[in-house]
């Protein structure tokens, strides 16, 4: 698998992060762990076990092409015709820690339907149209700066896609269906910064850029945090999320899928 430029330029900004810890000799004394955080704090203390569960919602819109067999589409819909079509989705993230070391897991299902019916002079026609998306993303992470005021995560993982697709026309002269599907892997590698800019509110970005069956496949996002209980983050922001994926003539899906994103960070530990 030949890993792509953007999985080095992920690497770069990875080492940019570092590069910018070790020459700034006051954040780097802030590395060390405070027993005595502040529970409002982004992380009250880098000791032991932590586990946050994060439900959220993505109102993504979706533009780009896609094809098969020589034949592409553009795709261009907003966030609401992507609701209009949604018949069932989960999203969903589960971040494990001990003391700095990450184990970071996103996942997200989504199924999209659309039905029509048509009327020829042969009788009835209803056509069906059905759409999943599958992303999975874990990986690995280490803690590079921890304390009351500000994080920086650096992470290495995969992203895994799965495209399944099906196209139905069903009538009193017309039967027919056409299904196809798609799998594939991609290394990436990026990070994550959370400032505290109030002893409970918190911003923060993310990102990761890598390939490897995909030409391209990153992703960014900005967050504003509030802690409201000891417990439970509220956060909102946007993400965007670009994969270019080509492996052969007949199949194209270069997609670009950004909007509104909201959800919860629940601390079990």
């Amino acid at each position: 698998m030949k890993i792509c430029t953007m999985f080095r330029l992920g690497v770069v900004l990875l080492a940019g992060v570092l590069t910018m810890i070790i020459f700034s000799p006051g954040l780097a004394a802030q590395t060390t762990p405070n027993a005595a955080s502040k529970p409002d704090s982004p992380s009250p203390s880098s000791d032991g076990w932590h586990v946050d569960v994060v439900p959220y919602l993505w109102f993504a819109g979706i533009h780009g092409t896609t094809g098969i067999n020589g034949h592409d589409a553009s795709i261009h819909a907003t966030p609401g015709d992507v609701l209009d079509y949604l018949n069932l989705g989960f999203m969903g993230a589960v971040e494990t820690r001990y003391n700095r070391f990450l184990l970071p897991m996103d996942f997200m299902w989504v199924k999209l339907t659309d039905k029509k019916a048509f009327s020829f002079d042969e009788g009835a026609t209803n056509a069906k149209v059905e759409f999943k998306q599958t992303i999975f993303t874990p990986g690995v992470g280490y803690r590079l700066v921890g304390n009351d005021k500000f994080i920086v995560d650096s992470r290495f993982g995969i992203r895994y896609w799965h495209l399944d697709s099906s196209f139905n026309i069903n009538g009193d002269v017309v039967n027919h269906t056409v299904n196809g599907t798609a799998n594939w892997v991609d290394a990436v590698a990026g990070g994550k910064i959370q400032m505290a800019v109030a002893p409970k509110v918190f911003i923060g970005v993310f990102g990761d850029a890598g390939g490897g069956q995909a030409r391209s496949d990153w992703e960014a996002g900005g967050l504003l945090g509030v802690r409201v209980a000891k417990k439970w983050t509220i956060q909102g922001g946007y993400r965007y999320i670009s994969v270019n994926y080509r492996p052969q003539s007949t199949f194209v899906y270069d997609v670009n899928q950004s909007g509104i994103i909201i959800g919860a960070t629940w601390s079990v530990k």
